[in-house]
């Protein structure tokens, strides 16, 4: 397992967060032939397992000790490695967590038990964990299911999302919102679903949800080129002290928005496998 938040002293192993590295781990095994990330991914798949319970949910190691939908995107993890390593009970984890994560979606197409927070409104930052987890697991695995809860939740999304390309940093089931804020991180992380939706199933229905994201990220992307420890970085909010990562500037809202931009760029998926 790996430890939850920035691995400080005291860190607990968190089930998100080991499923965040396994993709890195997968990535250092496919772009650079390193055994020893394959590996390391197969003994944190091992553990995952080993903490799911029987209906597929992880309750134990989680954030806040709640379960939360948002670790489809840990399913698509320990997808992604049970594939390359043929570890067929990975596979068969990764599809109980994903069917249990249907059952977390409304009607409307929403995701309960998505927030950090029990009883809060889910950042925009965890609703696109979920959606992705759900699309690219689905597409691996050609699962019609999986990439329509995806679909459903992305299109709605996107017709949320102003002229301007802004879009609410929360939202509560039937899509309402009274957040006054952006959630910059999610917005990146949307503009990578809706690139993803326009190369394998959408068309360029949402290619102009594409541009706008893209647009407003890069009009809130702070170049002063003193070298201040915030330059080149994206807040976690607009405004700043929106209550996404408030007055920070996370490393992976930068992240998330370099992925968008080279997908943008080169029309190649991030990660490439």
């Amino acid at each position: 397992s790996f430890p939850g938040h920035f691995g400080e002293a005291g860190s607990r192993p968190v089930i998100f967060n080991t499923g965040q590295i396994m993709h890195g781990l997968v990535s250092g095994y496919v772009e650079l032939n390193r055994q020893e990330c394959l590996q390391a991914a197969v003994k944190a798949g091992r553990w995952l397992v080993e903490q799911q319970d029987s209906d597929g949910c992880w309750r134990r190691s989680t954030h806040n000790a709640i379960p939360h939908t948002y670790n489809t995107r840990v399913a698509w993890a320990l997808l992604r490695v049970g594939l390359i390593s043929n570890e067929m009970r990975f596979q068969k984890a990764a599809v109980q967590n994903l069917n249990w994560a249907l059952t977390q979606q409304t009607e409307s197409g929403w995701f309960a038990n998505n927030s950090f927070i029990p009883n809060r409104p889910p950042f925009t930052h965890t609703i696109a964990y979920a959606i992705r987890g759900f699309l690219e697991s689905g597409l691996l695995i050609s699962e019609e299911r999986f990439i329509a809860a995806a679909e459903k939740a992305a299109r709605i999304m996107a017709n949320a999302q102003r002229e301007d390309g802004w879009l609410a940093g929360t939202f509560t089931d039937g899509w309402d919102t009274s957040a006054r804020y952006c959630c910059l991180t999610g917005l990146a992380q949307m503009s990578i679903i809706w690139k993803r939706l326009t190369q394998t199933c959408a068309g360029n229905e949402m290619q102009l949800s594409v541009k706008q994201a893209l647009d407003y990220l890069k009009r809130n992307h702070v170049i002063n080129g003193k070298c201040a420890p915030q330059d080149g970085g994206i807040a976690g909010s607009v405004p700043i002290w929106g209550e996404y990562s408030r007055f920070e500037y996370p490393n992976w809202a930068a992240k998330f928005f370099a992925d968008a931009l080279m997908m943008e760029m080169t029309d190649t998926t991030v990660p490439r496998k």
